[in-house]
């Protein structure tokens, strides 16, 4: 009796821990809720600069317009032409695809890093962190601390997410984390040659009045301020909450549905972000029809918090579990705003001397607990496994690239400013080394990419990477741990042979000391280190012997 007595004791006892614990978590939440929130304004609408009325130049004599779409957290497997397309193939990308049989695919792309904002700087600048120092992806303030406790209370059968609070508190804030203004960027050399230069979408780059947008070579910027897709009481948003996920819990609590358009006052979009983006997008292509234009098109989608329209989510189908079908609707959506960009060029009767080029910032996000989005690859974004880094690099020119090209020689982010700058006549900036090449002469076929070494090179901190030729050396200093593989014979990098060829092993390793024997530092330190599982999402749980890798951001 007495023992039934203490038991039941034991029970309330740890419920009523449980609930304060709970009561805790909504508790900081709420808080973060409120620290984070800005005054928006009603949508307004968004008053575009107007080029001229009529064309000074024939089309076929002007340099080609330049559009650069990359979408957010896209997974390889998500595009048909590259794998099976969401939910088996249900949610094929129809519109990805008509870009991609227009001109070349590049087979073996990759991003920047296994994060977004140093991608996006690598695509700007055509440079690695080793050279700017920007290697880690700013994060808003106070979301290290909360995503490293909500993560520390679950049951992840992973090592402990660890969060450096001095390092937090004496580091650059949020809007101050940004690429030096003195970094030349694409829109900076595509002003040099007469281009109207304008971007839309996410930027990530800083937010101070030295590194937003308009400071770096843009005329134009519509920016996307906080990061919902729709509000989330919406009666046409579709939401999808992870529960399981910390990263998701922090930007349902502090994000709201935001842009700004030259760094303006805050208001709300006109729309489905995806959408709203691309409605802007076309009347940007119709407003410079007489003149050579850039736009940089960057979405949100397919990044959390997972939000589609109801119409699309009907659109889609009877998906399970419904985080895929959102996820899926939301695909949906951002294949759309891509069919609309090259049906408005054809309004406009511009396709025939634009160059249009499409890519993710890096692979699919593991933490949505979708296994499929970056098959056959092993790893997520927050890794340097192929599956955080292997992205789509699709590249249209009519008249200068042929349908149907298909280019094997790997390539990267830092390939994109020297393309784009080539294809617009502009020479590359003096005095400033440029780590990337020219992609155009192999999607041509009248040239090949011949690379110092072979080599690409990725990092975070003490988590760093080469592949040369055909082999690829992954390091974890934290975890004093080493991965290498031949990716001609293992794709998939499934056999370990950092034990089995010291003699492979050591020259890479010889690349790796000599990339960064004089790099730059890092321009704030990296606070939080994350163990992330390299075959299994976030919605599962790791068992003993599955492998993992620390990443320092």
């Amino acid at each position: 009796m007495i023992r039934r007595i203490l038991i039941g004791v034991l029970v309330v006892v740890l419920a009523a821990g449980a609930l304060a614990w709970l009561n805790r978590k909504a508790i900081i939440l709420h808080i973060v809720s409120e620290r984070t929130r800005m005054d928006v304004a009603e949508n307004r609408p968004v008053e575009w600069q107007q080029g001229p009325a009529e064309a000074e130049t024939p089309l076929a004599e002007r340099p080609p317009n330049i559009i650069f779409i990359l979408a957010d957290d896209l997974g390889i497997n998500d595009i048909s032409t590259f794998g099976g397309g969401v939910a088996d193939g249900r949610v094929p990308t129809p519109n990805i695809d008509r870009l991609a049989a227009s001109g070349a695919i590049f087979s073996q792309a990759y991003s920047g890093t296994g994060t977004c904002a140093p991608s996006r700087a690598m695509l700007m600048t055509g440079r690695y962190p080793t050279r700017t120092g920007f290697e880690f992806t700013p994060t808003p303030d106070g979301m290290g601390r909360i995503v490293s406790m909500f993560a520390n209370a679950s049951d992840t059968g992973l090592p402990p997410v660890e969060w450096n609070r001095e390092a937090s508190e004496s580091g650059l804030t949020f809007f101050e984390q940004g690429l030096p203004n003195d970094e030349i960027m694409i829109a900076e050399l595509l002003k040099t040659q007469g281009y109207h230069t304008a971007h839309i979408g996410k930027w990530h780059l800083g937010r101070s009045d030295t590194t937003v947008p308009n400071a770096q070579g843009f005329d134009e910027s519509l920016l996307m301020a906080s990061g919902l897709f729709l509000p989330e009481d919406n009666p046409d948003a579709v939401n999808a909450r992870l529960d399981f996920d910390p990263i998701d819990k922090f930007l349902w609590a502090s994000m709201q549905f935001a842009a700004s358009y030259n760094d303006g006052e805050l208001f709300a979009p006109g729309g489905y972000l995806t959408d709203y983006w691309t409605d802007e997008a076309e009347k940007v292509i119709e407003a410079n029809s007489n003149q050579p234009f850039f736009l940089y098109l960057a979405h949100w989608g397919v990044h959390t918090p997972l939000q589609a329209t109801r119409e699309d989510y009907e659109a889609v189908g009877d998906i399970e579990p419904h985080r895929l079908r959102v996820y899926a609707a939301m695909v949906r959506a951002l294949d759309r705003s891509v069919g609309r960009i090259l049906d408005k060029l054809e309004e406009e009767s511009l396709a025939e001397n634009t160059i249009i080029v499409f890519s993710s910032d890096n692979g699919g996000a593991g933490y949505i607990g979708l296994p499929e989005v970056n098959a056959p690859y092993r790893g997520w974004k927050i890794t340097l496994f192929e599956g955080g880094i292997r992205v789509p690099m699709l590249v249209s020119w009519p008249g200068h690239i042929a349908p149907g090209t298909v280019v094997d020689t790997p390539v990267a982010h830092i390939d994109v400013m020297p393309t784009l700058a080539a294809a617009a006549g502009a020479p590359l900036p003096e005095g400033v080394e440029i780590d990337g090449l020219n992609m155009l002469p192999a999607a041509m076929n009248t040239g090949d990419l011949m690379r110092e070494d072979d080599a690409l090179y990725w990092s975070s901190g003490y988590y760093r990477v080469v592949r040369a030729g055909d082999w690829k050396l992954q390091v974890n200093g934290r975890q004093e741990k080493s991965w290498l593989f031949n990716l001609a014979e293992d794709p998939t990098e499934r056999v370990n042979l950092a034990d089995t060829r010291p003699d492979k092993l050591a020259e890479l390793q010889g690349l790796i000391e000599a990339h960064w024997a004089n790099a730059r530092p890092p321009l704030y330190p990296f606070t939080i280190e994350s163990p992330i599982a390299i075959d299994k999402t976030g919605a599962e749980h790791a068992e003993p012997g599955d492998e993992y890798v620390y990443w320092p951001n």
